[in-house]
């Protein structure tokens, strides 16, 4: 019941009407829309009051009485102050779609126990809030939408913690297009950007802390991405979330519109980027002027390629537990980027779509769909770049690990390794050795590798590195280790290997 509750509740913030076209613009077609909102919902709660619908002249205006959904809990237990009824107004459009607004604002404060009994106080306020959208109930889901809210702030205060935050804005943005090909697939854009965010932290078990940004800028795109099938298999859990067991012919509907759902998208990419990050406790401050996180799914679905990445410039750190010497081993940039290619999703619905969803074991059914993800089981694990820099070191890395996902003896890897002004840091490690003589190891060590190495027309240092299934090693195709002697059982039948354990000898227990 709590599934079905928590997510008809999300699905009524996103306005689940009938079709426009059918509504009308009186008391008739309020009632309409509200039994609509309300159909998920348990009786009880269908029937609480906290959703009312008027005729507002050429729209109807939605009135939320979140309170009316508290009414049955005990106060000594959680208690809320100026929660008041917000509205929402959805004016129905020819073409079935309906356009909706908003602007209202928040100020609550309360308490609530956990279940230790410890008592939490809470404020959270929204000077403003501003939206409007096109809503299309073919998918119970914005088509558009702009949203702005300004002066957001949140605290709390509990016996071992207390938490402040404030973001100044945030503004969001939807847009839609059918997918190419006709097929009833949507493609989503979205951005959103949040100015002047700071959080204060501070409890008995640790140091008060602050995390502050400048902005915060997020993008992101899903194209081919099927909205009405999504739709159905959500109402269809919601329909049966109460059900222990579900029946052969709901089994069958439910891999039905699972099937007709695959491949769930053609590309989805998303970027973070927050500018002007701040951490400050009393070890001292650390940030960057730019963070980015990226991450990225694409291709055809027996054969998507999985992207991750973060990087960020101009780091700082400014804490006495970095020794003076140290500080310039700190990088001031770096660049992480990972690809995992050839993911077969198509196979993995094809596993899912034989899936017993009623199988008192699913971590069975669950192991073989992560298998057909790999073709034949092997992976392989891509780096584009990874790179770091600072005032005394300047390194670049590319490379590939293929490998099984059944076992971590049978992998190969190749990589190239760049790097810039290598005296320099050669200089550098022996000038830290002074102060600290187990470093004179590591400035041996890389002088050797530097010995190894091949000069690039640009001056950089290069190393192309292979590792080959059978553990012999190559630099610039120099080889500086052979392969691995084989296993001694490897190739023995099962009994072979029992025989031979019995007839070893045991080694004599150390005193």
């Amino acid at each position: 019941m709590r599934l079905k509750l928590v997510t008809a509740t999300s699905l009524l913030a996103l306005c689940v009407f009938t079709t426009a076209e059918a509504v009308e613009i009186n008391q008739d077609g309020a009632n309409t829309v509200r039994d609509t909102l309300t159909k998920l919902l348990p009786d009880d709660l269908a029937k609480s009051g906290f959703i009312t619908v008027n005729p507002a002249g050429t729209r109807y205006e939605i009135i939320y009485d979140l309170a009316k959904l508290l009414a049955k809990v005990d106060p000594a237990t959680f208690t809320i102050n100026g929660l008041t009824p917000f509205s929402t107004f959805a004016t129905p459009l020819d073409n079935g779609l309906w356009n909706i607004e908003g602007d209202d604002r928040f100020n609550v404060s309360g308490h609530f126990k956990d279940p230790d009994q410890k008592t939490t106080n809470f404020t959270y306020s929204i000077a403003s809030i501003v939206y409007s959208g096109v809503f299309d109930p073919a998918i119970s889901y914005l088509r558009s939408g702009t949203f702005a809210v300004k002066d957001v702030k949140v605290a709390s205060k509990s016996e071992t913690e207390e938490v402040q935050a404030a973001i100044a804005s945030m503004d969001q943005k939807l847009s839609s297009t059918d997918s190419a090909g006709g097929n009833g697939r949507i493609d989503f854009v979205g951005s959103a950007s949040m100015y002047g965010f700071v959080e204060q932290v501070s409890g008995l078990q640790m140091p008060p802390i602050e995390i502050r940004a400048g902005s915060i800028n997020v993008d992101a795109k899903v194209n081919g991405l099927p909205a009405k099938q999504i739709r159905d298999v959500v109402f269809f859990v919601l329909d049966h979330a109460d059900e222990k067991e579900l029946s052969s012919e709901n089994t069958d509907k439910i891999k039905t519109i699972a099937k007709e759902a695959f491949p769930l998208l053609t590309l989805f990419s998303e970027t973070i980027g927050v500018n002007d990050l701040s951490v400050t406790n009393e070890m001292g401050k650390g940030g960057a002027k730019a963070f980015n996180y990226n991450l990225a799914i694409e291709g055809p679905s027996d054969a998507m390629r999985f992207g991750f990445g973060m990087n960020a410039q101009e780091i700082s750190l400014d804490t006495p537990l970095m020794p003076a010497n140290y500080a310039t081993f700190v990088p001031t940039s770096f660049d992480f980027q990972l690809a995992v290619p050839d993911v077969d999703f198509a196979s993995f619905g094809e596993a899912l779509m034989a899936v017993d969803f009623n199988d008192k074991a699913p971590e069975k059914a669950g192991e073989e769909m992560a298998k057909k993800l790999f073709r034949d089981g092997r992976l392989a694990v891509e780096f584009p770049k990874i790179s770091a820099k600072s005032d005394v070191y300047d390194v670049d890395m590319t490379g590939k690990i293929e490998g099984r996902v059944d076992t971590e003896k049978d992998y190969s890897m190749e990589a190239t390794i760049l790097a810039r002004d290598l005296d320099k840091t050669i200089a550098a490690v022996q000038e830290l050795a002074k102060t600290d003589p187990d470093l004179n190891q590591v400035s041996f060590g890389i002088m050797m590798v530097k010995g190894f190495a091949k000069t690039d027309p640009d001056g950089r240092s290069r190393w192309d590195i292979s590792v080959s299934r059978d553990g012999a090693v190559t630099v610039n195709g120099q080889m500086v280790k052979g392969p691995d002697a084989p296993d001694q059982d490897q190739g023995l039948e099962p009994d072979q290997e029992q025989e031979q354990g019995q007839d070893a000898v045991p080694a004599p227990q150390q005193p």
